[in-house]
């Protein structure tokens, strides 16, 4: 056993080594605690011995969901690497500027992504290229084996799991320093507030790329000796098929993902009883869809949480779902909370503010950028750069998001960065983007551009996919001889937002 306390696949393995622990619904092979804690060891064992990896180096993994990812994870918590997760969806020219801020020692990519890799720039001349699929032999027991002579690195809590890359407002991606002690205090968070025991059952299909894929049930469940169903994305029918079949506890999805399962075939005859939540995050979920899933007896639980601080920050009971559509609830149990105007006072009841976070949740601050972290982190103080209200009862609102971003399925999505891309275009002159309502995404881009020729969607949406990812571009465009400006000169966000509403009032 581990004598350090960070490494909890270890400690599980040690209490329960016979409980199930992970399964995997494309091969329907399944682990338990204990087996999965060898298959860690011997590649955490290959890495040091082959790979050199050590700690405080950096594993970059470019890969979509599959187990080789989870043994990965835990290999590095024992080694005291640092996982570095990559967008699958990126392309060569926006992972370059990922790769060239971590630094990797390692690159893990999965076989699809192969074309992707030869065009990468970045990567560092002593960075190994390693196949994820190369090292799927290590997921078979073989009790032949030599035996692990692996000891486990010593880690502190303010040690970095992992780099998570979050774009600001000014779509400059910065990685934020996961550690173990923000993992601890985020499960604690997470199990007051959704009573999770070792009992639970979920499936894991969030991209781990995101926060959301590791730290809203992943981590919290892995600590409490709960298990999981890996999946390779979402799919509707099939999570329906699972929560029945496996009996699952707890279902964690994006408004978006929530729609797709109650327009699926399946949702009305599936047995749903053994939920006791619905966990909905990354936007408002409209009351008729809440009432859908009330309708189902599935209480939703709303919240709010951002890469660098927790996820799991603010929670809505599912009391409140009607009551108080809209809001955040209340912040989680080590958390709190404050609204400050812009000259740093705290603003009375319903007035919007700047939301500022405290917590143990907290990063430390974002990869090799000082200037940024001293900006975000103020006395201990988050500045998350939402702007919220609270109402006379204590309930929290986002008013505003991260200044001009939108969120696309789930995905957050920023308009400097695609206006950036769209005036590389030798037709474009100038352009602007904002988020517009999506039945299906919840919202998607609409590109106003200054051109001095005809582009049409098709045209402007094949550019832009060269160097941005398809959830970023734009889905609809509009031609505009130029740009509204306010008094300052700068662009005027929230005409364009007006014309929009104004168009839409006239088709």
């Amino acid at each position: 056993m581990t004598k350090h306390a960070h490494d909890w696949l270890a400690r599980w393995a040690y209490y329960t080594p016979d409980k199930k622990f992970l399964r995997e619904h494309v091969s329907d092979r399944s682990w338990t605690y204990g087996e999965f804690n060898q298959i860690a060891r011997r590649c955490a064992q290959y890495l040091q011995d082959e790979l050199s990896l050590t700690r405080g180096d950096r594993l970059a993994i470019y890969s979509s969901n599959r187990i080789e990812y989870f043994m990965l994870y835990f290999a590095a918590i024992k080694l005291g690497a640092i996982v570095v997760p990559l967008n699958f969806r990126l392309t060569p020219v926006e992972l370059d500027v990922l790769l060239k801020d971590a630094e990797p020692q390692i690159i893990v990519y999965e076989e699809a992504y192969t074309d992707q890799i030869a065009h990468l720039n970045s990567l560092p001349k002593r960075c190994q290229q390693v196949g994820i699929e190369s090292l799927s032999s290590f997921l078979v027991l073989n009790e032949n084996a030599q035996p692990i002579q692996f000891v486990d690195v010593k880690t502190e809590s303010d040690d970095i799991v992992m780099i998570l890359y979050t774009s600001g407002t000014t779509g400059v991606p910065k990685g934020a320093m996961i550690t173990h002690k923000m993992l601890f205090w985020n499960s604690i968070n997470t199990a007051l507030r959704l009573d999770i025991n070792s009992s639970d059952h979920t499936q894991a299909y969030a991209p781990l790329f995101h926060t959301g894929g590791w730290n809203v049930l992943f981590t919290p469940f892995l600590q409490h000796g709960a298990s999981h169903t890996i999946l390779a994305g979402f799919d509707p029918d099939l999570i329906l098929e699972l929560i029945e079949k496996e009996g699952s506890t707890i279902l964690f999805c994006v408004p978006t993902m929530m729609q797709m399962l109650a327009d699926s075939p399946r949702f009305e005859s599936t047995d749903l009883s053994s939920i006791r939540y619905a966990v909905v995050g990354g936007a408002p979920m409209p009351i008729p869809l809440i009432e859908i899933w009330h309708a189902k007896n599935i209480p939703i639980r709303q919240g709010y949480g951002l890469t660098e601080v927790g996820p799991n920050c603010f929670s809505l009971n599912q009391d409140a779902a009607i009551s108080k559509q809209g809001s955040i609830g209340f912040p989680n149990f080590y958390m709190d909370a404050r609204i400050l105007s812009e000259a740093g006072e705290e603003v009375d009841i319903d007035i919007a503010g700047e939301l500022c976070l405290r917590s143990p949740v907290v990063t430390p601050g974002y990869w090799k950028k000082p200037n940024e972290t001293r900006q975000a982190i103020v006395d201990g103080w988050f500045h998350t750069g939402d702007m919220a209200r609270k109402d006379k009862d204590g309930y929290y609102y986002i008013v505003d998001r991260k200044k001009n971003m939108f969120i696309s399925g789930g995905e957050n999505v920023y308009p400097a960065e695609v206006e950036a891309t769209l005036i590389q275009h030798n037709h474009i002159s100038d352009a602007a983007v904002i988020g517009i309502p999506n039945d299906k995404w919840g919202e998607v881009g609409l590109a106003y551009i200054v051109t001095d020729k005809a582009l049409d969607i098709v045209e402007v949406r094949e550019f832009c996919l060269k160097s941005l990812a398809k959830y970023k571009t734009p889905k609809e465009v509009c031609l505009i001889d130029a740009l509204p400006l306010n008094d300052s000169g700068k662009l005027d966000r929230k005409q364009l937002i007006k014309m929009y509403k104004q168009q839409k009032e006239t088709r």
